[in-house]
């Protein structure tokens, strides 16, 4: 379907991010240029950062957690001697110094980034603390910390190195900052280090592969195809069902499985998320709980 069919557009768009711009201003020009029903993005960008920024339109919005919590591939640049109250180029110099690694000394402390670790979010990031983000905080020159939480990094690869900077990619999970990484490694190094350049390649299902940039969505806006809504979900079990026992949850109902069993391929574990499939399209998802299938995100005809 053409995404120039007003208010009425189901699917995915992948932006490819400007440099110094908000996750929030992307939408915005999507939402005056489109008038979606609903709009939204999956996974937030700082302004520094260029790439993937998945945008939900119409029942796409309801499939954005299920992106949010897939992995992340950045490739990144940190510049060493120095730390930054931002953990980036953006933020004032909090100290530095003359200090340099080699490339055997990244080499040799990269396994210990990989795995599941413990990492301190960025003072100047959304989390909330007593009901305030912590860059507002951060900002106003308020003193707190932020507890360190696990995350998961599959994969750190360095790309290029040099005296001054070097590149990494990395593979990760949800809560993941680059940031932190960076500050991390440099701290790790003893030469300190901040992110100069970030990239997201690929989030979730999607890729930079298919990302179009913000100014040729503005020239090619009626051509452009939105990327359908199952696409988003990866290979997550379906049920196949007549219309009658879809239209059935559809409209709200619950349904044993014993009714259901010639429908799927295997049993569903307790609470999993099945695609709802119908007639050869994604009508929602349904969920398995105590022996019945369950309405969980449906999207009306």
């Amino acid at each position: 379907m053409s995404i120039n069919t007003k208010n009425d557009i189901n699917g995915f768009l992948i932006i490819d991010k400007p440099y110094n711009m908000g996750s929030t201003i992307v939408v915005s020009k999507l939402k005056w240029a489109l008038s979606p029903k609903k709009i939204g993005h999956a996974g937030t960008l700082d302004p520094l950062a260029t790439g993937v920024l998945p945008i939900a339109l119409g029942h796409a919005t309801k499939l954005i957690p299920f992106v949010m919590d897939g992995q992340k591939t950045y490739e990144f640049q940190i510049t060493w001697g120095a730390e930054t109250e931002t953990d980036d180029r953006e933020g004032a110099f909090t100290q530095t110094t003359s200090k340099r690694p080699t490339k055997d000394d990244v080499l040799k402390i990269l396994p210990s980034f990989i795995g599941t670790i413990e990492q301190v979010p960025p003072a100047y990031s959304a989390i909330k603390i007593a009901g305030k983000r912590a860059y507002d905080m951060a900002r106003s020159g308020q003193d707190f910390s932020l507890k360190p939480r696990p995350v998961q990094i599959e994969n750190l690869t360095l790309l290029r190195f040099s005296s001054i900077s070097a590149d990494f990619r990395v593979v990760c999970g949800k809560g993941t900052y680059v940031r932190s990484l960076g500050h991390d490694i440099g701290r790790a190094l003893g030469c300190l280090g901040y992110i100069s350049v970030l990239r997201r390649t690929a989030c979730g299902p999607f890729h930079i592969d298919q990302a179009i940039s913000l100014s040729a969505f503005q020239e090619k806006n009626p051509d452009i195809m939105p990327i359908p809504l199952e696409n988003a979900l990866g290979k997550m079990c379906q049920i196949q069902l007549p219309p009658s026992e879809t239209r059935r949850l559809l409209q709200g109902q619950r349904l044993p499985l014993r009714q259901m069993e010639s429908f799927l391929d295997h049993i569903p574990s307790e609470t999993e998320i099945l695609c709802l499939i119908s007639d050869g399209h994604l009508k929602g998802l349904v969920q398995y709980r105590q022996g019945v299938i369950h309405p969980y995100r449906i999207f009306p005809d």
